[in-house]
């Protein structure tokens, strides 16, 4: 039997009512929303549930939407799958206020890699990981360096001639040949 969207929808609805909301598709993958309070119960059902059996974690990343309110501007991205019917689901998380949420690492150890990645570039906190600390960043780098509230790039720097990295102004200009663009 083939697991189908309306069906993930609906038993996802019928137990979490006022936990989850928005459900899409999204280029071909269900895509929905769950509340902070509620992600770890949805993720652990959607693992546990017999008929929905979502047994792998394909990746869980941060999101940093700095034009957001303060409520939303970050989001944690859970992908899952389904290996049983092949059946793939997205589940975002927006924070409120403090991006802080519940580790899933008592449900998929594979987590706590993803958990601490997203921790090091975003600081997003992951209550309950068994070991919350930078991941790729040395210990003493204070910032998080995918939030969007850096600068790509040191705007002093006086050793770097943009010549060489495609940004003169010429490639930006239009050429016109006898009056047409």
């Amino acid at each position: 039997m083939t697991l189908e969207t309306s069906t993930i929808q609906s038993r996802i609805t019928e137990q979490f009512p006022k936990g989850v909301s928005n459900f899409r598709m999204e280029k071909d993958i269900l895509t929905f929303e769950a509340s902070p309070e509620a992600i770890h119960d949805v993720i652990q059902y959607m693992h546990e549930d017999e008929t929905l059996l979502f047994n792998f974690l394909t990746d869980l990343c941060g999101v940093h939407y700095p034009d957001n309110d303060k409520d939303s501007q970050f989001a944690v991205v859970y992908l899952l799958h389904n290996w049983i019917n092949n059946v793939r689901v997205r589940v975002k998380v927006y924070l409120n206020g403090q991006p802080e949420v519940a580790t899933v690492t008592d449900i998929f150890k594979a987590a706590g890699w993803m958990e601490r990645e997203t921790f090091d570039f975003f600081g997003i906190k992951f209550i309950g990981h068994p070991d919350l600390r930078r991941i790729l960043n040395a210990d003493s780098v204070s910032s998080h360096p995918m939030r969007k509230e850096f600068p790509l790039e040191d705007g002093g720097r006086s050793d770097k001639d943009d010549r060489f990295f495609g940004r003169t102004p010429n490639n930006y200009e239009v050429e016109t040949k006898g009056g047409e663009a």
